[in-house]
């Protein structure tokens, strides 16, 4: 019995010190006391082996001890199984800063960390602009007539853009922009996503401009010339970076630069020859001043001693001789603006490069550190704002058309993508939100940059895919009445550009993260490259100190002991206790797989991105739970919360559960699975009740639509219609209008009504011609049904519309009077 309680007792006390990281003392004072009890105690055997286990800790943890024998030899094994680091990959390591995704990586997250960065909300100005010019910027759009019948921005609204300063959202105020903190410029993009091509053509130039690169990186002089031009549009930017066999892998850009000498004007100027050819440029075909990415080379040494000088950015006028640029692109389902540069022996003064000379192959550095900021706020603010207006949309479609004689909205067929839809949108504005509420705190967060741009858009994706389900027929025909049709088509652009999703989620999130974010790895290999034993000893043993912690507090919290103590409240603490949960098993997991496989991990893309899923569904979610803590909330609120939440804890489950099931090492596979999730998976998919519930509030006039469709363009005060301010009109009235169709489907079925009463229509003048309802109703429902009819009404075009060459026209159906039968046009060719 007391063999049994010494186990007992050490195991719970190794636990303790584990989960606490206290490091090899207090676990050599458990096992060493316990040991002594035991040879007192006429437990020989237990007493011998706990003292055996505490002298084995001494001399393997006690730092005096271990660097005499242990550290040199685990540092000459590391330095030959480590990962080698390329330049390339070091300069994206040292891009952007840690915050959340790092706490996510210690396995113990500190919520108050996260907490701790208040939201100010947008300024004054900021939400007048919302408010204002955003919504006319909006209304000036029809997706039909820009996509089909001008492929192209109308000239009025390109010439509002560039007055309001839509252009200059990110450039000070001191050089003529709005000055726009991240939220704001994150909320502005969320509202003219009511169309896809306005959105982008706002949103690149204040992303990878390049009027960014000027303000962080140009020289005072550029700063001086661009910024006041690029803000009021005078100047319109593009930059090229990808090109035929330069996509992905930006940094084998075969583009390049030669320095060289050029007489001008009598006068040998030493500048830069460039040949180049880029593809997929926005706004490429209409730019007036073009950031180019190039590989630069001194080869007669002009500038110094190296010849290879590395990536080089640099700003160039259109008119520059040698630039072949106007030609398009054509875009899948949106005509923004984007096409093909190339040049021929431009010769550029070094005056172009940004930055200047100092700048010179510090390219890929500028963009990395540019594109972490960017890739938070531009397509997943697009993607943020297209849900909004797909729900918006959807929830007034599904509550007004009718089948069966019931709102299709209260078919649980329809429910479920409804609810699914609320759910996606509630998570990605959260999430947007509070990322660039980090970016306003000065975070650049270069991990959730690759979360959210895959993640949201995939989100989006499906959000969209959805809401054709549910619109049937409305969204198949296109025409003019189409809100939805052509920003469907057009979503693989937001999968695509900025980061292919297929190698953000299987390279970037969690191959950056592994080693970015970790309390240690870049210690290690720092001191792997300064031949630094000490550092590395310290780092070395920190890491393992992390690796027993994680694996007890992933195994206790999961058989539910020591849960971590929250600051969220009650409906939002079990979902935090349970990121912290599977954040210890995802640090376990994480460094499992770097032990287990090095710099073989690289290959294993499957594996690399299931752990990047398991990071990212624990980082929105945790965004989700700071938007709840931080926000108002409104009635039928707390559903959506357990809905999103359950939604992304079940599929980081689901992500464990496929990294154990196919890690390389099957027994360490399956020793994880026994520590990470000892009771097995706790979360599964939402339940139907929540899924009803969501879908009523979101098809209906509710606080919780409000909520979820805030900041739109839900106004019909624009130049083209607006079907979301339509929708939301009928809504106020359904309660009145469902109420009367009950009556009147009643006394239908009853056979009061006469049976060829098979309309709306109908039965509204049968009934009133009965007395069931009188002339005031009547009169109502006749306005609500022809509103009602409009939203359902599709296009239909001219047979000929289609055809851009009218000759290549089948006539299928000739008149039989002008048509000569064929026997008689054989006999007359005869």
């Amino acid at each position: 019995m007391l063999t049994l309680l010494l186990i007992v007792l050490a195991a719970v006390g190794l636990l303790v010190v584990m989960r606490r990281e206290a490091g090899a003392t207090p676990a050599l004072a458990v096992l060493a006391v316990l040991g002594v009890i035991g040879l007192f105690f006429d437990a020989s055997v237990i007493g011998i082996l706990l003292l055996i286990g505490a002298a084995v800790i001494a001399i393997a943890g006690l730092p005096a001890l271990r660097r005499q024998w242990l550290t040199p030899r685990l540092f000459a094994m590391f330095k030959k199984v480590a990962p080698k680091v390329s330049d390339t990959e070091r300069t994206a390591l040292e891009a952007g800063t840690v915050s959340w995704d790092g706490e996510l990586f210690s396995g113990k997250p500190q919520w108050n960390k996260l907490l701790n960065f208040k939201d100010k909300g947008l300024r004054e100005d900021e939400q007048a602009f919302l408010d204002n010019q955003c919504a006319k910027a909006a209304g000036m759009c029809n997706a039909w007539d820009i996509a089909q019948e001008r492929a192209d921005l109308p000239q009025q609204l390109w010439d509002y853009l560039k007055k309001e300063g839509f252009f200059g959202m990110i450039i000070p105020k001191e050089y003529g922009g709005l000055g726009f903190s991240a939220k704001a410029q994150s909320m502005v993009l969320q509202k003219i996503s009511a169309n896809e091509t306005l959105m982008v053509t706002v949103g690149v130039p204040n992303s990878l401009g390049p009027g960014e690169l000027l303000l962080k990186y140009g020289t005072q002089t550029q700063k001086d010339h661009y910024l006041p031009r690029l803000a009021d549009g005078r100047e319109i930017p593009c930059f090229g970076l990808t090109g035929p066999r330069a996509g992905s892998d930006a940094t084998s850009l075969p583009d390049t630069g030669i320095v060289c000498k050029q007489t001008i004007n009598g006068k040998d100027v030493i500048g830069v020859r460039l040949n180049f050819e880029k593809r997929w440029i926005t706004l490429a075909p209409i730019a007036t001043v073009i950031g180019l990415a190039f590989r630069l080379f001194d080869p007669e040494n002009l500038l110094g001693d190296e010849e290879d000088r590395g990536i080089t950015l640099a700003l160039i006028p259109r008119d520059t001789d040698g630039m072949e640029i106007g030609r398009r692109h054509h875009p899948i389902g949106s005509p923004f603006m984007n096409g093909p540069i190339k040049g021929n022996d431009v010769f550029v003064p070094l005056e172009t490069i940004i930055g200047g000379e100092k700048m010179i192959g510090e390219g890929w550095h500028m963009l990395v550190e540019c594109l972490s900021i960017g890739r938070c706020i531009t397509l997943p603010s697009g993607a943020t704002g297209t849900a909004r207006y797909a729900l918006g949309w959807s929830g007034g479609f599904t509550r007004v058309r009718r089948q069966f004689n019931v709102p299709v909205a209260e078919m649980e067929g329809v429910q479920e993508p409804l609810a699914r839809m609320a759910s996606l949108g509630y998570i990605a504005q959260a999430t947007v939100y509070q990322t660039a509420n980090l970016i306003d705190h000065g975070e650049k967060p270069a991990v959730p940059s690759a979360i959210l741009k895959s993640q949201l858009t995939e989100f989006q994706r499906n959000i969209l895919a959805d809401a054709m389900d549910v619109h049937g027929g409305k969204a198949v025909t296109l025409g003019p009445r189409n809100y939805l049709g052509i920003g469907y088509s057009a979503n693989p652009v937001a999968i695509t550009v900025e980061g292919a999703n297929i190698m953000t989620r299987n390279l970037m999130i969690f191959g950056q993260g592994a080693i970015r974010c970790h309390p240690y790895v870049l210690e290690e290999l720092a001191a792997k490259d300064a031949n630094d034993i000490k550092g590395f000893d310290k780092a070395f043993f920190g890491h393992t100190g992390l690796i027993f912690g994680n694996a007890a507090r992933a195994f206790t919290q999961g058989l539910g002991l020591g849960k971590q103590s929250t600051p969220f409240d009650r409906p939002a603490n079990v979902y935090a206790q349970d990121i912290a949960r599977l954040s210890a098993g995802f640090g376990l997991c994480a460094d499992a797989a770097m032990a287990s496989l090095g710099s073989a991990l690289k290959k294993r893309e499957m594996l690399s991105a299931r752990l990047g899923d398991v990071l990212s569904n624990l980082y929105l979610a945790s965004m989700v739970l700071k938007q709840w803590q931080a926000g108002d909330k409104v009635e039928g609120e707390e559903a959506l919360l357990h809905y999103s939440c359950r939604f992304l804890l079940q599929r980081a489950e689901q992500a464990f559960v496929e990294i154990f099931d196919n890690f390389p090492n099957r027994l360490l596979g399956k020793t994880l699975k026994a520590i990470v999730m000892p009771t097995g998976r706790r979360w599964n998919r939402p339940q139907d009740d929540l899924a009803r519930d969501i879908a009523k509030r979101v098809s209906t006039h509710s606080a919780l639509r409000t909520k979820l469709l805030g900041n739109t363009w839900d106004k019909d005060d624009g130049e083209q219609r607006n079907p979301l301010a339509r929708y939301n009109a009928l809504l106020l009235d359904y309660d009145r209008a469902e109420t009367l169709y009950r009556t009147l489907n009643k006394a239908y079925a009853k056979g009061e009504l006469p049976q060829t009463a098979l309309h709306p229509e109908q039965r509204v003048e049968a009934g009133l011609k009965k007395g069931l309802i009188n002339e005031e109703d009547a009169t109502f429902m006749r306005e609500f049904e022809a509103k009602v009819l409009e939203m359902l009404t599709v296009d239909d075009f001219a047979y000929d519309a289609f055809a851009s060459d009218k000759s290549t026209l089948i006539n299928h159906n000739p008149d039989p009077s002008t048509t000569i039968p064929a026997a008689t046009a054989e006999a007359n060719v005869k």
